[in-house]
């Protein structure tokens, strides 16, 4: 029971809500503090006519700018044998559904999953957003017409991610999409860069260094020292991808702390193989005194890493 002033009792005293009256009433003196408030909280009662409908809602979706009419349609339900005749012509019935039908219901549909996609990956709603406002601009272009739907969403939310400046690699975009191979997701990128003249950005290791390290639960001394060799790391010509790249970084900064982080664990978040990360350290040792922090670690130490 929340607390609050009463007038009356010139002191803070436990406070009851009537919600049938919308009063806000003191405990101790009775005295009514606040009428006709506001409940802001969800209302789980049901207002079918049916009482086998248990649907809560009350109201339908918010409006979208991205949808006709912001989203806001009408849908005439079938009409039962038992109406009057009066009113039960399935042909008028018929043509005022086909008026009121949602024109937007298959790219609401797609919607839903693009925003599925994205909270499995985690993502804020700003991402989400931002693809769906990229799959509606290559929808308008009639760019979608014969193709597979699935490739063309995964490829929003792509690039949707990328220009928030939060990406996420190709592997874990082809995780969270059913229905396409990754095959399909690289075709539906070039189609929809085109479209939309996108510019094709490269991911680099240090646009995955945070997140990486975070998923490992890695303190601030590791993240930085972690973020540092990758800077570093892009002056030499090594010649391997930007996961694989940090996923061996993150490995020999954590093998020279106390907090030694397993093989397997970064194999699990960064998603390469351990035969990749081996044939990275290779690369990566002979420039390891040069690439690691010296603040981090004494050169004697570095040269003693070596991979199991």
């Amino acid at each position: 029971m929340p607390d609050g002033f009463c007038t009356d009792c010139k002191a803070y005293t436990p406070i009851v809500f009537d919600h049938t009256a919308g009063d806000t009433i003191c405990s101790e003196c009775g005295l009514v503090l606040e009428s006709r408030f506001i409940d802001e909280t969800s209302e789980w009662r049901t207002f079918a006519d049916e009482s086998r409908d248990k649907d809560p809602n009350r109201v339908g979706a918010p409006s979208d700018p991205l949808l006709c009419g912001g989203g806001l349609g009408t849908v005439i339900t079938k009409i039962g044998a038992s109406c009057d005749s009066s009113f039960s012509s399935s042909r008028v019935i018929g043509q005022w559904q086909k008026v009121a039908q949602n024109p937007d219901a298959s790219l609401i549909n797609n919607f839903k999953r693009i925003g599925n996609m994205a909270d499995t990956l985690g993502l804020m709603e700003t991402i989400k957003n931002h693809a769906k406002e990229l799959y509606k601009k290559v929808t308008d272009q009639n760019a979608c017409r014969g193709r597979n739907l699935s490739p063309i969403m995964a490829a929003c939310l792509y690039y949707a991610c990328q220009e928030e400046g939060l990406p996420r690699t190709m592997k874990e975009i082809a995780m969270v999409t059913q229905g396409a191979t990754k095959k399909d997701i690289y075709r539906a990128k070039r189609l929809v860069r085109e479209k939309l003249e996108i510019g094709n950005k490269v991911i680099h290791a240090r646009d995955l260094a945070r997140r990486y390290c975070s998923n490992l639960g890695l303190n601030n001394l590791l993240t930085k020292a972690v973020l540092e060799t990758v800077k570093k790391s892009e002056e030499f010509d090594i010649r391997r991808t930007s996961t694989s790249v940090l996923a061996t970084i993150i490995y020999m900064i954590t093998q020279l702390s106390d907090r030694k982080c397993s093989l397997r664990d970064i194999v699990l978040s960064a998603e390469v193989s351990e035969s990749t990360i081996k044939g990275t350290f290779k690369d990566l040792h002979p420039y390891a005194s040069r690439l690691i922090p010296k603040w981090y670690a004494n050169e004697k130490d570095i040269r003693k890493l070596c991979f199991p």
